[in-house]
C-alpha cells in the first residue's frame, strides 16, 4: 500500500517527539552544574546591583538598629538601586565604607592570610557568600553637600544652616553641658569625649555626606573625624547602600525608615 504525505508527516511528528522525549530525560546530574551556574550568576547580578544583607557591627545605631555585644546583632538588608538614580538625602540610614586612614584604623581585615584561600573568600563575596573586606559602617546621613553643620544651640540639639533639628530617633546618655566638646585635638589624632556634644561649624563638600550614629554618646561618627582629609565627611562615592529592612532576629523584623529632621 502506498503511503500518503499524512503517513509520512505522522512518521516525522512521532519521530521529533521520541527525540524531545530523549532530550527532557537528561540525567539530573548533567543538568545541575548548569543550574548552579545559573543560580551563581543571579546572585552576583543580585549582590552586586540590587542588594545584600550586612550585620551591624557596634551599638552605634541603638535604638534604631541593635549591635552591641550581648544584643541581638541585626542584620540590615540595604539596597543599592535607590542611589543609581539620585544621591542620598537627610534622615536615610546608609552603609559605607570608611573613607580615610581615620575611619580604618581599628579595622582589621578578616581574610586569610594564605594567598590562595583569600582568593577563595574573594570569589565567594563577589556572589555575596563572604562579606566584602572593607570596613563597612552604618550611620545617618544628617547634613549634605553645601550645607554647613554644628553643634549646640542652647537646648543642645544639631544644627544644619543655622536650623536646630528635632531629631527623634537621636539617643543621648548625657545631658547637655556648655562648653564641651565631643572632639579634642591631642598628639596623634583626635580624643573623644562621650560626654560632649559641642563641634563645628563643618561645611560638608559638594559631593560628600556628614553622618552621625543614632547613639551619640557610643557613636565614632563624622564628629570624631574632622582632622582627616574629608573634614569627617564621608564621600558618596563610598555608599554602599540604603538600609532600608531589619531581617534579623525574627523578632525586630521591620523596615528602617528615614527621618528627615530637617523637613519641618
Amino acid at each position: 500500500m502506498a503511503r500518503t504525505a499524512d503517513d509520512e508527516h505522522n512518521d516525522e511528528s512521532a519521530s521529533w517527539r521520541r527525540r524531545s522525549k530523549k532530550r527532557k530525560q537528561r540525567p539530573f546530574w548533567q543538568e545541575l552544574p548548569i543550574l548552579i551556574v545559573i543560580a551563581a550568576v543571579i546572585a552576583a547580578l543580585v549582590v552586586n546591583f540590587i542588594g545584600r544583607p550586612y550585620v551591624i557591627p557596634s551599638e552605634s545605631m541603638e535604638p534604631t538598629l541593635h549591635g552591641c555585644t550581648g544584643c541581638t546583632g541585626d542584620r540590615i538588608y540595604v539596597e543599592k538601586i535607590s542611589y543609581n538614580f539620585g544621591d542620598p538625602t537627610p534622615g536615610d540610614v546608609v552603609v559605607f565604607k570608611g573613607p580615610s586612614v581615620s575611619w580604618n584604623k581599628e579595622y582589621a581585615s578578616h581574610r586569610s592570610s594564605n594567598t590562595v584561600v583569600r582568593g577563595i573568600q574573594d570569589f565567594f563575596s563577589f556572589f555575596g557568600l563572604v562579606p566584602p573586606d572593607e570596613n563597612d559602617l552604618v550611620k545617618r546621613v544628617i547634613a549634605v553637600g553645601g550645607q554647613t553643620v554644628q553643634c549646640c544651640d542652647t537646648q543642645g540639639r544639631v544644627m544644619v544652616d543655622g536650623k536646630p533639628l528635632d531629631e527623634p530617633y537621636a539617643h543621648y546618655m548625657y545631658p547637655y553641658q556648655p562648653g564641651m566638646p565631643y572632639a579634642t585635638k591631642v598628639a596623634g589624632g583626635l580624643s573623644v569625649n562621650p560626654i560632649g556634644r559641642e563641634f563645628g561649624p563643618v561645611k560638608v563638600p559638594n559631593g560628600n555626606l556628614w553622618m552621625m550614629g543614632d547613639n551619640r554618646s557610643q557613636s565614632l561618627d563624622s564628629r570624631g573625624h574632622v582632622d582627616d582629609e574629608f573634614s569627617g565627611t564621608v564621600p558618596i562615592a563610598d555608599v554602599r547602600g540604603k538600609a532600608v529592612f531589619k531581617i534579623w532576629p525574627p523578632n525586630r523584623i521591620g523596615p528602617v525608615r528615614s527621618q528627615n529632621a530637617q523637613a519641618r
